[in-house]
């Protein structure tokens, strides 16, 4: 896995691969490379015979800032990068439900977007206190795809989902765990130590039991699939708008958007 260019891959512990999201100068936000490759890490991992388990993290204090504000661009003035994007963001959800190795989340500072799909869709949370989940697609003008319909419902349920899908509220680490929405909340500086320790113990457990109980849990998700393909495909039609164009100034102003 050494031709990826924005994830980090290492050998944790025996049979732990951690993959860290890698561009800690801007807070790990996903761009075109980063996200094509947080689509097809999760092929390679299930392909490997020496993974047992998985911790994804994010390099340095933040686990992704979300999608890069020039791929966003790219993707309202070219048709073809749209429809290239959105194959993305359907694998990327899709190839962590069907990847049949646990994941563990190590979830620290700001997460948002591409990155925040992998970190709520990991089998297995663990978040930071004071850890800033954000799902801020309708500030940003288009229809909260990516990854929000299909797990913030199943998770903390419809009445939560909605409130911080429409609204785009932030969730600190110890709400997400109150609400569900992450399996376990530490202190910030526990965060890594304990997702290892969490992958350790299912790299050393029945792998057969464990990708078969994975799987049928998962279920629940893949129910779910419709729901979440008409919202991407929602979220890619909005990236045509004009309000998306009013959400891309106001963040590159750092001002609320006038829609």
């Amino acid at each position: 896995m050494k031709h990826y260019e924005k994830l980090r891959t290492d050998w944790a512990a025996d049979g732990v691969l951690r993959v860290t999201i890698s561009e800690p100068r801007r807070l790990n936000a996903v761009d075109m490379t980063g996200h094509r490759e947080l689509s097809e890490i999760w092929r390679d991992v299930d392909a490997d015979d020496d993974v047992r388990a998985v911790v994804i993290r994010g390099e340095g204090e933040a686990f992704s800032a979300g999608g890069d504000l020039s791929m966003i661009e790219e993707m309202m003035r070219d048709h073809a990068t749209r429809l290239r994007v959105f194959t993305e963001a359907r694998d990327i959800v899709y190839n962590v439900l069907n990847c049949s190795k646990p994941i563990v989340s190590a979830i620290q500072g700001p997460a948002v977007g591409a990155g925040l799909a992998v970190a709520l869709l990991a089998d297995i949370s663990v978040a930071g206190r004071t850890a800033r989940i954000i799902d801020g697609h309708t500030r940003l003008g288009v229809a909260a795809g990516d990854h929000a319909a299909i797990v913030w419902p199943l998770l903390c349920g419809l009445a939560k989902a909605k409130y911080h899908l429409l609204l785009c509220e932030p969730v600190s680490g110890e709400e997400a765990e109150r609400m569900g929405l992450v399996s376990l909340c530490v202190d910030d500086d526990q965060v890594h130590n304990k997702a290892l320790e969490i992958a350790i113990k299912l790299a050393a457990g029945s792998q057969e039991a464990i990708r078969l109980t994975k799987y049928s849990l998962n279920n629940w998700l893949r129910m779910a699939g419709p729901t979440f393909d008409a919202s991407l495909a929602m979220e890619f039609l909005s990236f045509s708008g004009p309000d998306v164009q009013e959400g891309v100034r106001a963040l590159r102003e750092k001002r609320p958007p006038s829609f």
